[in-house]
């Protein structure tokens, strides 16, 4: 049982129940909660970003390349497949990273007509910060529960998120 007290989304809830009895408005305890969780996690990355004076966007392109290890180089093929954007879109914003100092093209060493993106040592002080921040603002969110209950409500969100991972949604 929980042991804080009633919260907006029960209020909710029961306001549905009372008004549309003849539907189960159980899943609302649920994804209620997750979607206004969702608002919170947005603010706080925004907020870690804006300190870094990025985007959400442009931490995306930085953390994948960070990510890949050093020497932090990726394709720009590579990088829309982790990104999940277009090839046009991914273009622009490597340009736009360059243009900032973040990142740098070069000429592929496998492929004559290809090219790589590598991650600039400001890029990566830039990224690492950021993530720093991040990764605060996300534990301050997680600060009402144990270990043991972040780790449970991990496991439950992977088995929920699991089936539409697959299908590619």
């Amino acid at each position: 049982m929980c042991s804080a007290g009633p919260d907006e989304v029960d209020r909710i809830v029961a306001a549905w129940q009372r008004e549309r009895p003849d539907l189960d408005s159980s899943p609302l305890h649920v994804l209620s909660r997750v979607s206004r969780l969702a608002r919170h996690l947005d603010l706080a990355r925004r907020r870690a970003f804006a300190e870094h004076r990025l985007e959400s966007w442009e931490f995306d392109v930085l953390s994948a390349l960070r990510r890949s290890g050093a020497p932090y180089r990726m394709t720009p093929g590579q990088l829309v497949r982790e990104t999940l954007v277009t090839s046009g879109t991914m273009t622009n914003r490597i340009d736009r990273l360059a243009v900032q100092g973040f990142v740098e093209r070069s000429p592929s060493p496998t492929d004559r007509r290809g090219v790589v993106v590598t991650l600039t040592r400001e890029g990566l002080a830039v990224v690492d910060a950021a993530l720093a921040d991040l990764l605060a603002g996300e534990q301050a969110l997680l600060a009402g529960l144990t270990s043991e209950e972040q780790e449970a409500l991990g496991d439950l969100l992977r088995r929920l998120l699991t089936p539409f991972d697959e299908l590619g949604s």
